[in-house]
């Protein structure tokens, strides 16, 4: 696997069933009140498989950053998540949020989330540090550098973009993207890292402990709740 010149590269992946990753994140996910899980990593790599597949095993709602980030910008859009999903969330109300993205552009209908206790937030960025100290468990999902472009690349085309604009629009949020995440680096917070690109595909997670590498710059905040009162 290549991965970029910041991120640390995982060697020791462990193959395991839905039972065994389901315990795993058991785990880690409180019993009672609200919980958040946190699921980032590059474009391409199967965050959004891996979130679906998450939330069928704990039972949790989901919510993709890409939804709250459509035409707001690629990587800064904490507040809009935090004022429109999760704080209402927390508070035990069902979600019904257009992001200025949407109001902006006149896009029909909004983000909806019933009632829940367990709130599973995928996308690139999930993991930052604002919202990583606000969580129960944060996943880095690992990818190979060039599978994730090509899968990114090929997921545009299909959803009916030209080829040279697919290339071009994966080079813009890039430019976004990545000097973001090198800077934020969120697999230093992560509680497990999954390989996004595993050299054979199955129906297994492939899984290593977090987090890895080392944080840069100032310590994170101190925890702060979100919101005002957890979902019972």
């Amino acid at each position: 696997m290549q991965t970029w010149p910041e991120e640390p590269e995982v060697t020791d992946w462990e193959p395991v069933d839905d039972a065994t990753l389901a315990g795993r994140l058991g785990a880690l996910i409180p019993t009672s009140g609200a919980a958040l899980v946190l699921i980032d990593g590059r474009s391409g790599n199967g965050k959004s498989t891996l979130g679906d597949r998450i939330c069928r095993l704990i039972g949790a709602g989901l919510i993709h950053t890409d939804d709250v980030a459509w035409h707001l910008h690629a990587t800064d859009w904490a507040d809009a998540l935090v004022g429109g999903v999760l704080e209402p969330w927390r508070r035990g109300d069902a979600v019904s949020f257009r992001p200025p993205g949407w109001v902006a552009r006149d896009r029909p209908g909004s983000i909806e989330l019933a009632p829940t206790r367990i709130l599973v937030v995928e996308g690139v960025g999930a993991g930052r540090a604002e919202l990583a100290r606000q969580a129960d468990v944060v996943i880095w999902v690992q990818s190979d550098q060039a599978e994730a472009r090509r899968r990114g690349v090929v997921r545009d085309v299909a959803l009916g973009r030209p080829p040279t604009e697919a290339e071009a629009f994966w080079d813009e949020w890039a430019s976004s993207e990545d000097p973001f995440l090198a800077a934020d680096r969120p697999w230093t917070r992560a509680d497990f890292i999954v390989n996004g690109t595993p050299p054979r595909a199955d129906d297994r997670t492939w899984l290593a402990p977090g987090p890895i590498g080392t944080a840069t710059g100032p310590l994170d905040p101190p925890n702060e709740p979100i919101g005002t009162s957890p979902v019972a």
